[in-house]
């Protein structure tokens, strides 16, 4: 009796589909540039630090952009923080320039200060009303010349100083400043304050030398004369002041020098006694 043997089959083995791993997102640009967004925001709100948020601001911007590249190619899930990032970026650029201007203008301010408080701004000559004078208001010739009773000195700015012609003063008996023998004279100054800021006085000096020898002629205080200026001038107005100076007998012409602040330069009227 023959068998016949039956062999098992075997298939293939079954296994069910897998489904690949997820991609891991790559959202660090869009973090990257969110954090540097907002230090170059801040860094551009800060004077002097406009470099600072040019620098973050330029990196930021740049990040964001790439980060949201990542975000279009499904590589990354943080839209908003890139957007915001490069926003930011952006802002912080804008700031930067801002500053960037507004600090050389600051800085071109302050040296035109400096300079000017070193060199000093010089006066032209105005005569005094009815003089004829080559070196009236405007000629450069004008400028730094001496100048005589009644002429007037008038500054870039159109600030005008102007000192009378002197005459005797009588000190009073409790007067400081006076001298027995010296000879006392009264001068009256006159400041004028033309241009459109007020002007403060509170830097204003006058002194005096008196004689060929120009001796220190001391300014006489008592309750007539000696008081200053004091306070500011406002656009358009004057200010008077009445100074005396105690003088030798012998002295035929006094100098009155009259320095308006450390950013002018010193006038002087020589005065025939």
């Amino acid at each position: 009796m023959s068998h016949s043997m039956q062999q098992p089959q075997y298939g293939a083995p079954q296994f069910g589909q897998q489904t690949p791993p997820p991609v891991p997102m790559r959202n660090g640009l869009g973090t990257a540039a969110l954090v540097l967004g907002i230090i170059g925001t801040v860094s551009g709100l800060i004077p002097f630090f406009f470099w600072l948020a040019g620098i973050l601001g330029l990196i930021a911007l740049i990040l964001g952009l790439s980060g949201r590249g990542r975000v279009k190619r499904g590589e990354a899930a943080n839209k908003g923080v890139t957007t915001t990032g490069a926003v930011l970026g952006l802002v912080a650029l804008i700031l930067s320039v801002v500053g960037a201007v507004l600090t050389f203008k600051a800085v071109d301010e302050a040296v035109d200060e400096i300079n000017k408080a070193a060199t000093g701004t010089t006066a032209s000559k105005e005569p005094a009303a009815g003089k004829s004078d080559g070196a009236a208001k405007g000629d450069a010739k004008g400028k730094g010349a001496g100048l005589a009773a009644g002429d007037t000195a008038v500054y870039d700015d159109d600030l005008k100083i102007t000192v009378s012609a002197p005459k005797a003063y009588t000190p009073s008996e409790f007067a400081a400043g006076h001298t027995a023998g010296n000879k006392a004279y009264e001068v009256t100054v006159v400041v004028e304050n033309g241009g459109k800021k007020k002007f403060d006085t509170t830097l204003l000096t006058t002194d005096a030398r008196a004689g060929n020898d120009g001796v220190n002629a001391e300014q006489i205080f008592d309750e007539k004369v000696g008081s200053g200026f004091s306070g500011p001038i406002l656009p358009g107005k004057k200010s008077t002041v009445r100074f005396a100076f105690d003088a030798p007998a012998a002295a035929k012409e006094l100098t009155v020098e009259v320095s308006p602040g450390l950013t002018y330069d010193a006038s002087q009227w020589e005065l025939k006694l």
